[in-house]
């Protein structure tokens, strides 16, 4: 069973990590939560979750308005050939949540086989505070940028901090 939101939240707890959550009525796009900005103050994400043709996974993780070049992000996060987007079966098998649901909180739901790479795009961990989604689309949590990092770590995984999107290769990130 993938983990739940109380779940989400009594990890936080056990790892001594604050967050705060807002609850809403679900939005499943970048384009739908335009007016949680306003509401919500932070850094607002979007989160792809990728193979590439070796079958590796990866969870990039970037700021809302990012540019990626889908074409050419495997040179950079070192994935063997293109990369296309998972599936919804995959996705809840290795993550546990939904699309319209995907956060680096899922996480949580790939402590055992370490199946995904999580990438954090450079830019967007420039951002103090940072939003996502606690395992499903219908509230927002925010979290440090060093509270996800030591999140992603008591998962087991080591997650790069790289220049993924347009933003982060400009800024020389």
């Amino acid at each position: 069973m993938p983990a739940t939101r109380d779940d989400l939240m009594g990890f936080f707890k056990d790892l001594d990590i604050e967050v705060t959550t807002v609850d809403h009525a679900p939005v499943f796009t970048v384009a739908e939560s335009g007016d949680l900005h306003d509401r919500i103050p932070g850094g607002h994400t979007k989160n792809l979750f990728i193979k590439d043709k070796k079958g590796r996974l990866f969870l990039i993780v970037a700021l809302h308005d990012a540019e990626i070049d889908l074409k050419k992000v495997h040179q950079i996060v070192g994935g063997q050939g293109r990369v296309s987007f998972g599936n919804a079966e995959l996705l809840m098998e290795v993550l546990g949540v939904e699309p319209g649901s995907v956060t680096p909180f899922s996480l949580i739901n790939d402590r055992e086989a370490l199946r995904v790479t999580p990438v954090f795009d450079a830019a967007m961990m420039q951002h103090e505070i940072l939003n996502y989604h606690p395992l499903k689309n219908d509230a927002t949590t925010a979290i440090t940028g060093g509270d996800l990092i030591k999140f992603a770590k008591a998962c087991g995984h080591e997650p790069q901090v790289l220049a993924v999107s347009e933003e982060a290769k400009a800024a020389g990130l």
